[in-house]
C-alpha cells in the first residue's frame, strides 16, 4: 500500500522589491513608477489627470515616462507624514 503525499501549502514568490537607488536623473517607466508608488493603473491615470501625480514625459506615440526626481519627491513625501 502507497502512502498519500500530504498536500504541503506552498509559499508564494516574493514580490519584487523596489530598486534600492534610484537615480534621480534618470526617467522611469510606468512598471517602474508602480513599484515605487504601490497603485493600480487606473488609479495612477486618474491621480496624473486630477493632478495628484506628476505629468508624464512623452519620448514618442508609444512611450510614456514620468522624471524619476518627480516620483521620489512623492516617495519621500510619504516617508515624513
Amino acid at each position: 500500500m502507497q502512502k498519500q503525499k500530504q498536500h504541503q501549502p506552498t509559499e508564494a514568490p516574493p514580490s519584487p522589491s523596489p530598486p534600492a537607488t534610484v537615480n534621480p536623473k534618470s526617467l522611469l517607466r510606468l512598471p517602474q513608477v508602480l513599484e515605487l508608488i504601490p497603485v493600480s493603473r487606473s488609479a495612477w491615470w486618474a491621480g496624473v489627470k486630477s493632478g495628484l501625480y506628476p505629468a508624464p514625459v512623452k519620448l514618442s506615440a508609444n512611450v510614456t515616462c514620468w522624471r524619476a526626481s518627480d516620483i521620489l519627491e512623492i516617495t519621500e513625501g510619504s516617508r515624513h507624514e
